[in-house]
Order: C-alpha cells, then structure tokens, then sequence
C-alpha cells in the first residue's frame, strides 16, 4: 500500500477536531481531499463517509466511556437519520448520472450557506447570549414529542450526509446545541456517538455504488484514529467557555470548504485563516465581555424553635 503524508496529516488534523469538537469530518475531509489530493467529488465524498464510520465508532466509544454521550437522543436521531442517509446515497448516484455536475454544484452550495448559518448562530449564542447557558441541561427526558423531533430531524440531517458527507457533525451539533440544550462536552459526545452509527449506514451504501476508494481510506486512518485518540483525551481538559467559540470557527472553516468544493475561486489560505481570525476576535470579545455570576443561592429557613410541652 502506498502511504500519502499529506493525506496522513490531513487525517490527523480532522482526527483530532472530531475528537475534541464532534465536527469537521465530512465537513473539512471531503473539500481537501478535493482541493489538495486530487480526488474526484464522488468518491470524495463515499471514501469520506466510509472512514468517518471508523474513526467515529473509536471516538463514541471513548466518549460513551466518558458519560458524555445521551443514549436517548442518539437514539432516535439514528431512528431518522439512517434511513434518511440510505434515501441519500440513493439519490445522489440516480442523480448524479441523470443530471451530472450541475446538480453537485446547487447542492453544495446551499449546504454551504447552511453552514454559514449555523456558524454565524453558534458563535452569537457563544459570545452574545452568555445567559442561555443556565439553560443547557446534562440530559434530555425522552418525551413522544422527543422521539418524533429527533427522528424527523434525523431523516432531514441524514438525507443531507448521505448526499454530500457534511453534516454529520455540524449541522447535527447545531441540533443539540439549539434544540435539545445540551453541555457543550455532552453536544460533542452525543455527536460523535450519534455520527458513528449514521456514518456506518452511508459508507456501506456507497461502498456497494462503488465510490469508496479502501487505499485512501487507509491513508486517512492512520492519521484520523490517533487523531481522535488526542481529540477525545483534551476534551474534559478544555473550558466550556473556549469549546463554544471553537465550535463556531470550525463550522466557518467548513463553509468555506465546501464553498470551495463548489467552485468558488478562494485563497486556499482563506479556509484556515478566516476561523483563525475569527477565533483571534472571539477570544478579545470573550474577554472584554462582563463574566456572568451564577445566581446567588436562595438562603436556608431559619430552624423553627422548639415548643416546650405544657
């Protein structure tokens, strides 16, 4: 087997953001793997989903480890978005035959300003809104209005993966962030867990289209699983405070990715760059921002004298 560094250092580097922030996956891999290994699009895109169902399953199962996984909500996610991947994959080859590459092209970039959104939300809710953390919960009461929104919204996310390979931490991190308020470290957990059984559905999908490519998913594995290995280890040693804002930078590195995958002429320093300068001013507005004190504890009743017997 051939081993390609620069695919290696690619895995390593994704490795570790999936590890340590549930996201940058499909999101990251599949645009440079495109841009800088000269992969075509398809098998890109079936290769990237077929490693991710392997460095995910490693990094669930570290975090299932770690009780930052809610087993509830992962649950039902899956309910939806494994079909909704298989739905995918099935679309994107009938598709990409009848219609060729216009259509790849529409559908990238419409994910692309999905991903803006949800970056530009993440990162307003980190900075601006600090008073919705009070908010955020360790865990979610699985209700039949639970069951049925996280399975509705886990076809509609799955359909989008299985068709592009973005989204499978991204937008469904947005999810848990939006939706079901969970902690940041719980967000990451469930994510990675949730992705892991998502992404096994898709990857064998497009390995029996015949877009997944087993050299390079092999090249990507040696770099991704020690990658992961560290993401998840520095997870519980990062302050939520700094994973929120993080969460964000990374989502606009993945806009930008996939802007690129779409043709858009960017400076290929821009996709790095541009979250790193937004990082840089996240950190000064998080620190020119007033801390907000936790509510003062209510003050315990005053014991009630005892009544001598007449």
């Amino acid at each position: 087997m051939h081993l390609d560094l620069l695919v290696i250092s690619f895995g390593l580097g994704v490795g570790i953001l999936v590890g340590l922030t549930g996201i940058g996956g499909g999101s990251l891999m599949t645009p440079l793997l495109i841009l800088f290994a000269g992969v075509q699009p398809v098998v890109a895109i079936g290769t990237d989903l077929a490693y991710g169902a392997v460095t995910k399953t490693l990094g669930g199962w570290r975090h299932l480890k770690k009780g930052t996984v809610d087993l509830g909500v992962s649950k039902w996610l899956a309910v939806g978005s494994v079909p909704g991947s298989l739905v995918g994959v099935a679309l994107v080859d009938w598709l990409h035959h009848r219609y060729g590459k216009g259509f790849d092209d529409v559908l990238l970039y419409a994910i692309a300003g999905a991903l803006v959104i949800v970056a530009v939300t993440t990162l307003t809710r980190a900075l601006f809104m600090p008073k919705l953390v009070a908010r955020e919960q360790h865990s979610v009461e699985i209700t039949s209005r639970v069951k049925l929104g996280a399975s509705s919204m886990g076809f509609v996310l799955g359909l989008l993966v299985g068709m592009t390979s973005v989204g499978s931490g991204a937008l469904i991190g947005l999810v848990l962030i939006l939706v079901f308020r969970l902690t940041p470290h719980r967000v990451v957990g469930t994510d990675v867990f949730h992705a892991a059984i998502l992404l096994w559905g898709a990857g064998i999908a497009h390995w029996v289209t015949g877009t997944v490519d087993f050299v390079l998913m092999a090249n990507i594995l040696i770099g991704s699983l020690p990658g992961v290995l560290i993401g998840t280890h520095l997870i519980t040693k990062v302050p939520a405070a700094g994973l929120r804002p993080a969460l964000g930078c990374v989502l606009v590195g993945s806009a930008l990715g996939v802007l690129s995958k779409a043709g858009v002429d960017l400076p290929k320093a821009a996709i790095p760059g541009v979250p790193a300068l937004i990082g840089l001013v996240a950190f000064f507005v998080h620190r020119a921002r007033p801390s907000v004190s936790a509510p003062a504890p209510r003050p315990a009743p005053e014991p009630r004298p005892e009544v001598a017997p007449a």
